[in-house]
């Protein structure tokens, strides 16, 4: 299944705790409630970055779906598009994000 991986950094002034919360109880929340989810789990980076040690990378999120396509589709939703709405108007520096999708070596 494939894996979607999100890495990025808080705007300035953000207190990581509200964000980390937000995370428990609104992002948390709608993946729970969506079929194409498998695993869906955010990690706070520990510093040093080894080979990126100047980066301001804070969190990396681990997303396993069932399909991107999918996946896709639920962040097009009404409640895809309010949850993303948050969480860049609130919380993540947008211009700093790298996404990139893997596939697991069996």
């Amino acid at each position: 299944m494939p894996v979607r991986f999100l890495i990025s950094t808080l705007k300035p002034g953000v207190d990581p705790a509200e964000y980390e919360a937000w995370v428990r109880e609104r992002d948390y929340a709608l993946v729970r409630s969506l079929d194409n989810y498998v695993s869906y789990k955010v990690h706070r980076i520990r510093r040093p970055i080894q080979g990126a040690e100047n980066s301001t990378w804070q969190y990396i999120e681990r997303i396993e779906v069932k399909s991107l396509e999918q996946h896709d589709k639920d962040l097009a939703s009404p409640a895809g598009v309010a949850l993303r709405e948050e969480l860049y108007g609130k919380f993540l520096d947008r211009s700093k994000n790298i996404y990139f999708v893997s596939d697991e070596i069996e």
